[in-house]
Order: C-alpha cells, then structure tokens, then sequence
C-alpha cells in the first residue's frame, strides 16, 4: 500500500506543480491588467504622455512605481533619498506570486518598465549593452501615445524574472518566459526566444530596435 502511494504521489506531484504554476501565472496577467488600466489613465490625464521624471533607470520596477502611485492605488511612499524603498511594506499589484526574489530584494515589486517610453528612438538605439541601463545618464524625454507605431508588437511592462518557468533569469537571458503588457493593453506570455533581438542583442524590451517605435515580436 505504501508504494502504491508512493507511485500515486510520484504521477500526482508534477501535475500539482504545473497546476500551481499556471494559477500563478494567471494571477500576474491579471496584475498586469490592472496595470495596464493604471497606465492608460495616467496618459489620458497626462496629454498622452508617457511617466518620466528624467530619471533614466526609472525602468526599475521600485522606481517608475512612484509616478503611478495614485493610478496603482498605492497607500505608501517612496522613502526619502531613496526611491528604491517604500514607508512601508504593502501587497500590491505589483508582485508576481510566484516571485520569490522581489520580496527581498526589489520591495515587492516584480514588473519593470521599458526604457523605450521615455527615450527617444535615437537613444534607444545608441545603446548596444545591457549594462547601459543600469549605468551612464542617457537623455530622457517624454514619449507620447501616438508615438507607437506597433502597440500590438511593442512590450511596456513585464516580469524582469521568469518567474513561471526555473531558472528565474531577467532581460539578458534567452531562457525561459514572462507575462508582458504590450502598449495596447493585452497581456502575453512568451518565451524570451519569441521576443526579437534587442539593440543589446538580448531579448531585452528596454533597448527595442527603433525604441518605441520598433517591435518586440513580430
């Protein structure tokens, strides 16, 4: 009786998992939904502009969460001199549930913006490595709505992690997949192979091709 359970445990186990992984996967899409509902009225309300406050690595999920605030329903805010912590810890729409980084090492905040929307084309395309949005100061400027010429193609939110699918790796990796926003509002789960090769080389959705005017799929 005991190996028959055993067996039966064995056959179950992986289903389980898979079982657990799609809900999980489920409830970030329907975090970016709302996410994507909270952009869509902060560009009505901003002249169909895009967030940038001229800080260029506001692609990180702990700092383009500030502008939104207000539009995400946020109750805390960033601590002064560093937007990089909240006042206090919050659950949000903004931690994937089965990101097990962020909530130690990014304040609970699992999605990150593309640098395409608050860069123009021409610097988007000067920058040929990764590192280069995390470091130097490349020139911010306010991109507008109608500024996108693929919404259905361009990426401006996703999980940096691949979350779903182990190893967790982020934008540098062509293994695994995340959850993305497209700039039209719908949700995608892709594999980082199905996103096509950034000015970086990866499948990187800050340094698109032709910035936010380019595709991240075809």
């Amino acid at each position: 009786m005991i190996a028959i359970i055993g067996i039966l445990a064995s056959l179950l186990f992986p289903v389980f998992a898979s079982v657990k992984r799609r809900g999980h996967s489920a409830a970030c899409q329907s975090n970016l939904r709302q996410i994507a509902m909270a952009f869509e009225i902060y560009v009505q309300d901003w002249d169909d502009t895009y967030p940038n406050n001229g800080d260029p690595f506001l692609w990180m999920g702990r700092k383009w969460r500030w502008p939104l605030k207000d539009y995400l329903a946020l109750a805390a805010n960033s601590t002064p001199g560093n937007p990089m912590v909240g006042t206090k810890k919050e659950s949000s729409i903004l931690l994937c549930p089965a990101d097990t980084v962020a909530p130690t090492q990014w304040d609970n905040t699992s999605y990150a913006y593309s640098m395409a929307f608050y860069m123009t084309p021409t610097v988007i395309n000067t920058m040929h490595d990764i590192s280069q949005t995390w470091s130097g100061s490349p020139q911010c400027r306010s991109q507008i709505k109608t500024a996108v010429e693929y919404p259905s193609h361009k990426a401006m939110i996703a999980e940096w992690l691949s979350n779903h699918e182990l190893p967790a790796v982020g934008w540098d990796s062509w293994s695994g997949g995340r959850n993305y926003l497209f700039a039209d509002g719908h949700v995608q789960y892709l594999k980082a192979k199905q996103i096509k090769p950034a000015n970086d080389s990866c499948p990187d959705i800050n340094l698109t091709h032709d910035g936010i005017r380019g595709k991240d799929i075809d």
